[in-house]
């Protein structure tokens, strides 16, 4: 029986006639009703037929979680009085509960995708409703672009929802060519915000991690909003580990039930969270709470202020999901939980001057997440580079460069961009096109390795994944049971034939069936694997790296080249069994990229990043090991290793074959050449060897290395070498071309015009050496002309002074040169010395050739500085002339004795 009571309570039912009339005239409407209003019940309902008295059609509602498409279905059949699969029924991955007569279907948007890849038309849908589209989910976007290309080429009469809890729909209106925007108001009551920031610093979330501090406070806060509120307690936390941890310190709390729900919660917790409790209840939720879910009974919202999105490091090639700090829009959403059916109150966990502060929209998936699935889906639906898909942000190039690149290695797409008949095959698999290609690769031992890569595993079970799966297979908790059902549909899936072209339709009795393929994994979820934040070693993803990589020796499978100072040829998992030996297989082939060897206290992934594993891990010390999760510790400088299996050596090269290359590598290093022929499995070294007769360019070029890090002082710098350099750069500083400019950095550019021959005839530091700088630096004098003749007269070695010595001129400084002479040399002159122009710095002298003063000026020396230089050294040097007036003085290098004889 129709719960008509019920029905006629919800609140969306005033905008009824409005979405009706806009369906009935355009075909496309937008449908904004805050959560609670019945959008998601009433309206798939009433637009199916089956209440109102409407026409029958049939209607597939999309979500974006499991959890919710199951909760909206049950719900739907609870007003109609039936149960789930007559006349509403819902498709999951792996769960399938429709009948005959089933005229509402409601599916996770990765089942919508699947459908949509299989049959274009949708045969025998005449309503899609898009729901929870404001949340910006990738394969929800991906699925509104696919759907207006099938209703303006295909299906004009198929008509379209897209339905969203807030007021910012303007963005859909648009893409969905004009659509009417209809709204619903809700029910709301009056909340009060409570500002509850803990009372002592905490670290900002980074990467997974959480502050234990922080969740202790939001502990703290629940129990206080216990004591001071009434009703009900939802309390939102980013992931499944948080909730673990706040209720296990929450403890057994008198007459309250704390209930944890998310999308790994067993059936039985969800309907209960669902229903009224007979006690207060403290309910303990991630994000799905805010708009997919309803949880009666709720009168106060405790919000941790954090969330978990998508992010990959596209320079690292590793993704995963992030704790971010929540925005302001999901805030809203939140709070308005706890005036749902009476005024209520929001426990905020931050400041109020924080909230300003805070992004005010979640980032759209499309800009943060992995694409190598959307990549996928946008190939095998016949657009590669999305660029004609009406999409409400377009996909960053250097991530779709990035997931193109990871599916030319997986063989998933030909060069142009079009799907192949493989890729076509992992696009139905219903997980990750990494794991599919594991799934494919090695179907016999697959499916239950990618079935635990495909949702997170529970951190007891370790960082092993061999151990891990003899865990799962054990049972005994809830996770172990998820697991099971997804090893059976990814069997299933994995015996799917090829005979339909991409986009095309294929026969509905393929094993599996369309639940078992449609998984959200395949519509843009990415494979379980983090990110190593701020890492400073680049790395990129398997494809990216295949791709740059040089390939001398075509890539092989196998033992390692001829033999040398370092080969691991001969290295491998001593007593690996089995289980350890196909799951290393499979995370292999999945993560080519994150292969990595041990490294003197760490390894070294292929990809050139570096992980450490846990003391006590059973890893540690394993010669090979595949990293399937990894993170970022605060204040590490590599990257920890969540979860990972060992791997033989012939395998991980196997797996990575198009990264295994052996080149010849000559640079400088440690002061001189060093030749050698290195086998690498990207950035891993197996075999290293010397070799006598490397290449002559690259031995130049390493030369050229050695001359820009050691400098040129690697040449022989003779005195004269050393001063006819500082003259040229002083004529440079003064008259500038034609003279040559002489910096390391010019002589560096300009090698082939003054280091020839003698730099190609260099093989070792040893050659540098024997090198005549001096030498090769003349062949840069301007002989074309005459100015290199004057190099003497411009800028001399020597100069003459009155005493008739030949002094040299120092050029160190190229402003100003230095003649450093003795005093009684320079008798008689009264103009200063000159060079190129440029009076000289004169030092003059003592006897005993200590500094005594310093001129540019002698006219000037001599009439007024000179009495005073007299008056302090006339003592001291008694043996030589100190006339009264210098500038008519005979200029001598003798004392007053020898002058007399």
């Amino acid at each position: 029986m129709i719960r008509d009571d019920a029905l006629a309570a919800l609140p969306v039912r005033s905008a009824l006639p409005d979405l009706t009339a806009a369906l009935d005239g355009r075909g496309t409407a937008v449908l904004v009703a805050p959560p609670g209003t019945g959008k998601t019940t009433l309206v798939p309902l009433v637009l199916a037929g089956l209440v109102g008295g409407g026409p029958a059609r049939r209607v597939v509602v999309a979500e974006p979680r499991r959890i919710a498409a199951r909760a909206a279905a049950r719900r739907m059949a609870w007003l109609l009085g039936e149960k789930p699969g007559v006349s509403v029924g819902h498709t999951v991955r792996g769960e399938r509960v429709v009948g005959p007569h089933t005229r509402v279907e409601v599916v996770t948007t990765g089942v919508l995708l699947q459908r949509l890849q299989r049959d274009q038309e949708l045969a025998g849908t005449d309503v899609v409703v898009l729901d929870e589209c404001h949340e910006r989910h990738l394969d929800a976007d991906t699925a509104a672009a696919f759907l207006w290309d099938v209703r303006g080429t295909l299906r004009p009469d198929l008509r379209l929802v897209a339905a969203s809890a807030t007021t910012d729909a303007q963005g859909w209106s648009r893409l969905l060519g004009g659509a009417p925007v209809v709204e619903a108001a809700g029910v709301s009551h009056p909340v009060d915000v409570v500002w509850a920031p803990p009372t002592r610093p905490v670290r900002p979330p980074h990467g997974m991690r959480v502050d234990p501090e922080l969740l202790a406070h939001v502990a703290s806060t629940v129990r206080r909003a216990l004591a001071e509120r009434a009703g009900d307690v939802l309390c939102f936390l980013p992931g499944v580990g948080e909730i673990a941890r706040v209720a296990g310190q929450l403890g057994p709390l008198p007459g309250v039930d704390v209930l944890q729900v998310h999308g790994r919660a067993p059936a039985a917790v969800q309907d209960a969270v669902l229903s009224p409790g007979e006690r207060r209840r403290v309910v303990l939720a991630t994000s799905v709470a805010e708009s997919s879910l309803t949880v009666p009974g709720v009168r106060v919202v405790v919000d941790s202020g954090l969330a978990r999105e998508p992010r990959v490091d596209h320079a690292r090639g590793l993704s995963g999901l992030a704790t971010v700090r929540a925005s302001r829009a999901a805030g809203a959403q939140r709070a308005g939980r706890a005036g749902r059916e009476a005024p209520g109150a929001v426990y905020r966990c931050w400041a109020e001057a924080e909230d300003t502060r805070l992004p005010a929209f979640p980032a759209p998936e499309i800009k943060v997440a992995d694409l190598t699935a959307f990549a996928l889906q946008a190939a095998c639906w016949g657009d590669p580079d999305a660029t004609g898909l009406a999409l409400l942000d377009a996909p960053p190039a250097g991530a779709m460069a990035a997931a193109r690149d990871v599916l030319t290695a997986v063989g998933a797409v030909e060069p142009s961009g079009r799907a192949t008949r493989r890729g076509t095959r992992l696009s139905r698999l219903g997980v990750h096109p990494r794991l599919g290609r594991a799934l494919l690769d090695a179907p016999e031992t697959a499916a239950e390795t990618v079935a635990l890569l495909s949702e997170e595993v529970p951190r007891e079970y370790g960082d092993d994944l061999a151990a891990a799966l003899r865990r799962a297979r054990r049972g005994g908790d809830a996770y172990a049971g998820r697991w099971k059902a997804e090893v059976r549909r990814l069997r299933g899936s994995a015996g799917l034939t090829e005979t339909a072209p991409a986009g095309g339709r294929v026969r509905r009795d393929e094993p599996g069936g369309e639940a078992a393929a449609g998984g959200e994994a395949a519509a843009g979820r990415a494979p379980r694997p983090a990110a190593l934040d701020d890492e400073s070693r680049p790395a990129s993803s398997g494809a990216s790296a295949e791709g740059r990589a040089r390939k001398e020796t075509p890539g092989r499978a196998g033992g390692a080249g001829a033999g040398g100072a370092r080969n691991g040829s001969s290295e491998s998992v001593p007593g690996l069994s089995g289980d350890e030996a196909a799951v290393g297989e499979v995370a292999a082939l999945a993560f080519p990229e994150r292969i990595a060897r041990w490294d003197g206290g760490s390894y070294l992934m292929v990809s050139g990043t570096r992980v450490e594993l846990a003391e006590g891990s059973a890893l540690r010390g394993v010669p090979w090991i595949v990293v399937a999760v990894a993170d970022r510790p605060v204040g590490k400088g590599h990257g920890r290793v969540r979860l990972g299996a060992a791997v033989r050596e012939d395998v991980a090269r196997a797996a990575a074959a198009p990264l295994l290359t052996e080149r010849d590598e000559v640079r400088w290093a440690d002061g001189d050449v060093v030749a050698r022929r290195v086998e690498r499995l990207g950035a891993v070294e197996l075999a290293v060897r010397p070799i006598r007769d490397a290449d002559a360019e690259l031995v130049r070029a390493a030369l050229l290395d050695g001359l820009a890090r050691d400098g040129l002082g690697l040449l022989r710098w003779s005195e004269h070498a050393q001063l006819l350099r500082q003259r040229l750069a002083f004529l440079r500083a003064r008259l500038g071309e034609p003279w040559p400019d002489v910096s390391d950095e010019a002589l560096l550019t300009r090698v082939d015009a003054w280091l020839e021959p003698e730099l190609g005839r260099a093989r070792r530091r040893a050659d540098l050496g024997r090198v005549d700088a001096g030498q090769a630096l003349t062949r840069l004098l301007p002989w074309a002309g005459e100015e290199a003749a004057r190099l003497d007269e411009l800028a001399p070695e020597r100069i003459a002074v009155p005493s008739g010595s030949r002094v040299r001129v120092d050029y160190a400084d190229p402003e100003r040169p230095v003649l450093a002479v003795k005093l009684q040399e320079m008798f008689g002159l009264r103009q200063t010395p000159e060079v190129a122009g440029v009076p000289l710095l004169v030092h003059l002298l003592s006897p005993a050739g200590r500094p005594a003063a310093v001129t540019a000026d002698l006219a000037s020396f001599w009439r007024d500085g000179y009495r005073a230089v007299r008056a302090e050294l006339r003592g001291r040097y008694p043996k030589h002339p100190w006339p009264e007036d210098p500038a008519t003085a005979e200029p001598t290098r003798h004392t007053t004795a020898r002058l007399k004889r």
